[in-house]
């Protein structure tokens, strides 16, 4: 079968047809409901994730430091061996 501009539009149309009425933006507009920032509940989660990444990278500081002590008195107990 060849795809011709007569089929073409026929097959546009009937998947046009397929979709129905469209709604005004306007009136779509109207039926929702506009939530501050502030009362996101997502947001509070955010907040509490970053605070946990934040205490992550002190600790992880920490761990750091005191691994470089742990080898720095590994090679000195090597070098007297």
């Amino acid at each position: 079968m060849r795809l011709t501009s007569q089929l073409l539009r026929r097959i546009i149309e009937e998947e046009v047809s397929k979709f129905g009425d469209m709604e005004d933006t306007e009136k779509r507009a109207k039926d929702t409901k506009e939530v501050d920032a502030d009362e996101l509940g997502s947001d509070k989660i955010h907040a509490k994730n970053i605070d946990f990444i934040k205490a992550l990278k002190i600790e992880e500081s920490r761990l750091r430091a005191r691994l470089n002590k742990i080898q720095e008195a590994k090679r000195r107990l090597l070098r007297k061996i």
